[in-house]
């Protein structure tokens, strides 16, 4: 005879966010961004899908927060596509610079672009959800070629690696306003179409 447990928490004092997180890792170590499910992260976890949305409502979310991202895609999307078109490269640049400023929300990015150059599997699961989270959705919604998008992006992604791990000087410490008029309208020039 098999007894049923009822709804509600699970028993014991699990952290069952932290198991979600933790078996989300292993499933997009395993599969990558695009295999990897909601169901199959739960599956891994032990828990119903239901909860994984609870605490991290999309798949990018959870990826997001697996990978310690300082911002998901629900968040930079819209922050790019509020305003004028016309200061879309000068709000990508300045919203750029200031998530990177802070070294807690800083190390974790610079962690993932070293282990994305260095690691297949981690420039795999990168590749993925940089392209299909985050610049595919930008530009169809802006209606940019793909090819636009992910120009301005290896720009933003050189400054990264220029600024905060090669530490090449003048741009490590370059003003971030002085970056912003520096650098806004040349990525502003691949949204123009």
């Amino acid at each position: 005879m098999t007894t049923r447990r009822g709804p509600g928490r699970r028993p014991g004092a699990a952290d069952t966010r932290g198991e979600i997180l933790t078996a989300a890792r292993r499933v997009f170590a395993e599969k990558g961004f695009d295999k990897a499910t909601v169901r199959g992260i739960a599956r891994e976890a032990g828990v119903d899908p239901a909860l994984v949305h609870h605490y991290f409502d999309t798949k990018e979310g959870i990826f997001a927060a697996a990978m310690r991202l300082p911002v998901s895609p629900e968040v930079i999307v819209p922050t790019l596509l509020e305003g004028p078109r016309e200061e879309i490269g000068e709000r990508l640049v300045r919203m750029l610079l200031r998530v990177t400023a802070a070294p807690e929300t800083r190390e974790p990015m610079v962690a993932l672009l070293r282990s994305a150059m260095t690691n297949e599997q981690a420039q795999v699961m990168f590749r993925e959800f940089i392209t299909n989270a985050l610049l595919f959705q930008v530009a169809d919604r802006l209606a940019v070629p793909y090819l636009r998008i992910e120009a301005a992006f290896s720009q933003m992604f050189g400054v990264i690696v220029a600024r905060y791990v090669l530490k090449l000087e003048p741009m490590a410490s370059a003003d971030p306003e002085e970056l912003v008029e520096l650098l806004g309208p040349t990525i502003q020039r691949y949204f123009l179409g």
